[in-house]
């Protein structure tokens, strides 16, 4: 495992936004759904792909706070253009379990 400095990540802005809406991307070359996140008034709302629909329907997206980095540069994927990065963890079989906060907390609250 690279380590890094404290410096270095301090950079990476890390924020809790809602999903406000979770489409099928068909287009997308592992399952995935193209999101939009709500950041709250500072940052506003962001576009985002994720590969997690072996654990989540859309249903269960929609209202969910999760944890994203917002300071990525924007990335192309297929036809969307993925503005931030929603955080998860691995399990062994690959299904993707989201990073969410364990209490609500205002859209764009930063990691601390």
């Amino acid at each position: 495992m690279k380590t890094i400095t404290w410096e270095q990540f301090e950079n990476v802005v890390f924020r809790v936004g809602t999903i406000l809406e979770a489409d099928d991307f068909p287009e997308a070359h592992k399952p995935s759904y193209q999101l939009r996140v709500d950041f709250g008034p500072e940052i506003g709302i962001k576009k985002s792909s994720a590969q997690i629909t072996d654990l989540y329907s859309k249903n269960d997206l929609i209202g969910k706070q999760v944890i994203a980095v917002v300071n990525f540069p924007p990335k192309q994927i297929g036809p969307i253009m993925s503005e931030c990065l929603i955080t998860g963890f691995y399990r062994e079989d690959g299904s993707v379990v989201l990073a969410v906060p364990d209490k609500n907390i205002q859209n764009g609250a930063r990691l601390g």
